[in-house]
């Protein structure tokens, strides 16, 4: 099974997953007639969206480069984070559309029981789900699979919040509560989307590798620059979905020949490729004492 496969595997496990909780919840809903449950039926079916997108853009992602794309499709695992957050917000002006008119008239609940005991199957499906995704996400660096299982763990929550809302309406028989519980849960996925797009933008912008992995190339730079006389500079990294380019100079003495500062950045490279998965790691080799060498530390050389 390659790498691809791999992953899409667990793409299908959410979309099973999402047909199953939308089934279970809407039916929850039909039961009870709670907009809370309705809130979220609605978030589950976007849940199921996103599962399809997640399944297309990591397709997508996995393509090979060519000559027009020659460092790959890894970005796509962002347009998939950012839809979704979209997606998740259009669902909550559906949750508010729901809430609000039943807030101002409020109705009784029918069978909280049974729609309840439905309702927990659905969350406890997610709950599996989301933390086989976000564990197999961090594993293989897909930031796609991470955000599908966080968005599903946050549905997790917005579920328990559901659940325990009709609950009080059935125990207090307060039936506001109900349609404050689906306006609380329409503000929180709100948040969740907002803070998906966010990530999806800075992807798409060229945002640094994380601080730890720098660290970890600094640790190497210092360790090499104390054995061997070199100097390093220019470092710059950014990361496109799974994949970390990392780019540096390497300053040797004026004598080395071309073949020893080669093995040396051959050596540095393997270093690097060792801590930081998935790195691309290139290297321009300059003279140390060349003042010329230090003129294009800066992004843009005037």
């Amino acid at each position: 099974m390659n790498y691809s496969n791999s992953l899409e595997r667990f793409a299908w496990l959410s979309i099973v997953a999402a047909i199953a909780t939308i089934a279970l919840k809407t039916l929850a809903w039909w039961l009870t007639g709670s907009v809370g449950l309705l809130s979220d039926a609605l978030e589950s079916l976007v849940n199921l969206v996103a599962a399809l997108l997640v399944l297309w853009m990591l397709r997508l992602a996995a393509a090979p480069p060519d000559h027009q794309y020659p460092h790959g499709l890894s970005k796509a695992e962002y347009f998939s984070a950012g839809i979704e957050g979209g997606l998740i917000v259009l669902a909550a002006g559906g949750i508010l559309y729901a809430a609000i008119p039943r807030l101002v008239t409020p109705e009784p609940l029918e069978a909280p029981f049974v729609g309840l005991s439905i309702s927990v199957v659905a969350t406890l499906i997610n709950l599996g789900v989301g933390a086989v995704l976000i564990r197999e996400g961090k594993r293989h660096h897909s930031i796609t699979l991470e955000a599908d299982g966080k968005h599903l763990m946050t549905d997790v929550w917005t579920s328990a919040g559901v659940i325990a809302g009709v609950a009080l309406v059935y125990a207090t028989g307060w039936q506001r509560l109900d349609p404050l519980v689906a306006l609380a849960v329409a503000l929180h996925i709100v948040w969740t989307g907002i803070g998906l797009m966010r990530r999806s933008v800075a992807g798409l912008l060229d945002a640094a590798i994380g601080h730890d992995d720098q660290a970890e190339v600094n640790k190497i730079f210092s360790e090499y620059a104390r054995r061997y006389a070199v100097k390093f500079h220019a470092f710059r990294t950014r990361q496109a979905g799974a994949r970390r380019f990392i780019s540096f100079h390497l300053l040797v003495p004026d004598e080395w020949s071309v073949q020893r500062a080669h093995q040396l950045s051959e050596e540095i490279e393997e270093r690097i490729r060792s801590l930081v998965p998935n790195a691309g790691v290139f290297v321009h080799i300059e003279p140390i004492s060349d003042p010329s060498s230090y003129d294009d530390e800066g992004l843009d050389r005037m």
